[in-house]
This record gives C-alpha cells, sequence and structure tokens, in this order.
C-alpha cells in the first residue's frame, strides 16, 4: 500500500503564518481513501506549528475560501443571514454556486465564524477541519470548506434547515416532534456515533447534545461541531485522559471524576439525550424543582419502573405513542446511564435496538384530539407557524368533514368558535409524508 506524505501546509496553505495569497482555483488534497492513514490529533501536539510536520490526509474535497468570498455571499454577515450562536461564534447562512468559484455545486451552506473572544479558538477551529475534512457519513455533517485568513478563522457546512435537535424539541412555539420523528432522530444519532466509535482510528465525540445535532428537511440527524472531538485509546490503552470538557448534564460522571476518556463516555452522553426525547426536559433546568433539575439524577431510577414511566413520558406527546415501544426505549437510556462504564452498550448495540422503535407498531397509551388555533389566534401567538398550520389543514382537513372524533363529545363544549379539530389519523399521515421518508444508507 502507497501512502502519500503531504506538509501541514499543504492541508491548511499558510493558515499557520498569519498571510494568505488565495489563487482562484485552490488545490484539493485528493486521494482514494484506502490510499491514506488519517491525520491523528495526537500530531497535533507542539510540534503541529513546524513546517516539517508530515502528515498522512485522508481524501479530502475541502475548499479553502477567502474572507471576501465568504462577505459576498453572506452579504457580510448580515443579520438577515444569521441563523444562531454557539461557543464557537455566530453561524450565517449563504448561497455558493459556480459563479463563486467554477466546480461548485449550487447550494445553501452554514458559515461558522470563530468568535475571537468566545470560549473556543484556533485549536477547537483546526480540530474540526481535521475531523470533518477526513470523516464522511450520512449522519455527520458535511464540511464543505474553510477561511483561515490573518487571524480570521471560519467553517463553511452543508446547510440544515431545520437547525438543531435543540430548538425542534424545546422551542415554545414548536410543533411536538411526534413519537417516529423523535425515535428517527435518536436512531441517526446512534448511527453517527457508532460510526465514529468503530473507525479504524475510534474518535470520542465528547461534546454529544440536543444542540449538536442538526436536522434535515426530513429529520435526518447529522452531528456537528467536532471542536472538542478526540482520538480514542490505542493499543492497550483503556482511555484517554484528557481535561474535563463538554456540557454539564450530558457528561459522564466516571469523565467528570477521574478525567477518563472513553467511548462509554459517549454513550452515557446518548443515554441523557434519549431522555430528553422521552420527557420533553432538558438535561438540566433549574426552573424546575431541586431534585428534578438534573434530568438524568432524577429519572433514571424511574426508567426501570414501567408503572411510574407515564410520569416521565413528554405530555406534548398526548399520550400518542407505543407503550412497549416506550418501555424499551425507557430500559435502553436506564443501560447507557449505567453508572459503570463497562455495563453500558456499545453504540452498535443501540442502533440495533432503535431500529425497530420508529416504526413500532403498538397501542397508544391514550386517544388524542388535536387542537389547532384559528389563523388570528394564530397570529397572536406566533406569525411564523401560520404557514405551516395552512399547509397541514390543506392536506388533511378535506378528511375530516364528517369525521366524529373519539371523545369529542367531552370536549364540544368547552372549545371556542376559532378553534379547529383535527384528528390523529390526518395528522399522522401527514407528517408521515413529510418527515419520515425511506432511508437511504
Amino acid at each position: 500500500m502507497t501512502v502519500r506524505k503531504r506538509t501541514w501546509q499543504s492541508f491548511i496553505p499558510n493558515c499557520l503564518k498569519g498571510e494568505i495569497n488565495p489563487s482562484p482555483k485552490p488545490k484539493k488534497v485528493v486521494g482514494k481513501q484506502t490510499s491514506f492513514q488519517r491525520l491523528s490529533l495526537s500530531d497535533l501536539s507542539s510540534s503541529a506549528l513546524s513546517e516539517d510536520l508530515s502528515i498522512s490526509l485522508a481524501g479530502s474535497n475541502l475548499h479553502v475560501f477567502t474572507l471576501q468570498e465568504l462577505k459576498v455571499i453572506t452579504q457580510s454577515f448580515s443579520a438577515t443571514n444569521f441563523l444562531g450562536e454557539g461557543g464557537f461564534g455566530p453561524v450565517h447562512k449563504g448561497f455558493i454556486d459556480d459563479k463563486l468559484r467554477p466546480g461548485l455545486k449550487a447550494q445553501p451552506v452554514a458559515v461558522k465564524l470563530l468568535d475571537l473572544d468566545g470560549s473556543q479558538g484556533h485549536r477547537e477551529w483546526l480540530t474540526e477541519v481535521i475531523f470533518l475534512g477526513q470523516l464522511r457519513h450520512p449522519h455527520l455533517v458535511k464540511l464543505i470548506g474553510y477561511c483561515c485568513e490573518d487571524e480570521h478563522r471560519l467553517l463553511v457546512y452543508e446547510y440544515m434547515p431545520r437547525g438543531s435537535l435543540e430548538n425542534q424539541l424545546f422551542r415554545r412555539y414548536s410543533m411536538s416532534l411526534p413519537w417516529s420523528v423523535r425515535m428517527k432522530i435518536a436512531l441517526g444519532a446512534a448511527k453517527g456515533l457508532a460510526f465514529l466509535h468503530e473507525a479504524e482510528k475510534p474518535v470520542i465525540y465528547r461534546d454529544f447534545k440536543a444542540s449538536n445535532i442538526l436536522l434535515d428537511s426530513d429529520y435526518t440527524a447529522k452531528l456537528s461541531d467536532f471542536g472538542l472531538a478526540k482520538d480514542g485509546p490505542e493499543g492497550d490503552d483503556t482511555h484517554v485522559s484528557t481535561r474535563v470538557m463538554g456540557t454539564h448534564g450530558y457528561a459522564a460522571p466516571e469523565y467528570i471524576m477521574t478525567g477518563h476518556l472513553t467511548a462509554a463516555s459517549d454513550v452515557y452522553s446518548f443515554g441523557v439525550l434519549l431522555l430528553e426525547l422521552l420527557t420533553g426536559r432538558r438535561s438540566v433546568d433549574k426552573s424546575r424543582p431541586h431534585r428534578e433539575q438534573n434530568l438524568a439524577e432524577w429519572a433514571r431510577p424511574i426508567l426501570k419502573d414501567q408503572r411510574k414511566l407515564g410520569r416521565l413520558m413528554d405530555p406534548r406527546l398526548e399520550g400518542q405513542y407505543s407503550e412497549l415501544g416506550a418501555q424499551k426505549a425507557a430500559a435502553l437510556a436506564y443501560q447507557c446511564l449505567s453508572h459503570r462504564a463497562k455495563l453500558r452498550p456499545t453504540m452498535s448495540t443501540v442502533v440495533k435496538t432503535l431500529g425497530p422503535l420508529k416504526d413500532f407498531n403498538g397501542i397508544p397509551v391514550a386517544p388524542f384530539v388535536y387542537t389547532v388555533l384559528s389563523n388570528r389566534d394564530l397570529h397572536k401567538e406566533n406569525p411564523k407557524e401560520v404557514e405551516a398550520q395552512k399547509e397541514l389543514k390543506k392536506q388533511s382537513g378535506h378528511r375530516h368533514k364528517n369525521h366524529q372524533l373519539h371523545h369529542g363529545h367531552r370536549h364540544q363544549d368547552r372549545l371556542t368558535k376559532s378553534t379547529t379539530i383535527y384528528s390523529e389519523t390526518a395528522l399522522r399521515q401527514s407528517l408521515k409524508n413529510k418527515i419520515n421518508p425511506p432511508m437511504h444508507h
């Protein structure tokens, strides 16, 4: 097997010198996966900035953008294109095509700009380029390119139209995610983690949480933000020793206590996320009673008691989930949250367990009556939801002209004239058509 060697500057040209002389058609590092060895973060030691650093780099098609190009596609990072902000810095929407540069696929993108005063810095930026520049998987967000010009550090990703799982799950005025969609998201995120853990050179994600899971238009989950990722232990090593980083409420207890990082640390974080999907609660919520503020600590004892499981389930589901499916998901979360790391399942086991739950045909726990506000009330509550509700009404309303809802007579006297009722069947069919198409692996 031939292994091609490239210098650090050939991968991040001029980035480390604070100067950049971009050419109209920047060179791409192209090669077959079997002809390269993935650059390991262990290579980024104190010698990482030396010019003679030699690396074995997996094939990559990253584009090197200029700052001016990224200003053009984001309208100088205008407020109208602003998508959000995290620990790394602000994110803006843009659009690239072959008019910007020959050979570029026309598509919307998300441009992340490093905040020089933020909690992350050049090393986290470099870590993200190294990992996402080499790793490709349907459940990892695609890194299209980067910019390293003077002190500026930017990353260009595929645009994920539904944003983060955090926004979809916890946003006040968003429509509640149905059970099947929640399980689809959990399965996709699990597949992403399993890919990282089972790579030839394993990767520990270290910052698995709802805000780092992005969703495309079909609610396919993709892991993003690899700034805190670490290469896993190699050889006879059982763990990686590192300073404790991550997010409170998601970090595994043994990692917090010892700084020993393993793939099981990610499994614990996944258990917390699965709990969030089941309960509709955040991993840490200071507004709740003291004993309920840490979700994992409060919920784990209840997970193993099927009689009490109903207390945990998200009330916004309105009982529309399979009771047996919920029990299986709760049992999986309980295993992932084990205080003994060795007793936690692998992510491949998690994937196998979650697979059937997305389409689990169990008996719903309770009947369901869905009440939709009128256009007038929707404008008062949240104008952004009006168009979505109109579309839903158009698709499902004609099926219910003379439909008698189950238990509907109990509610008719309490409904105002400004509301319309839709049946569960139509809503499920509409959602299924929109957000749950066949998955391609």
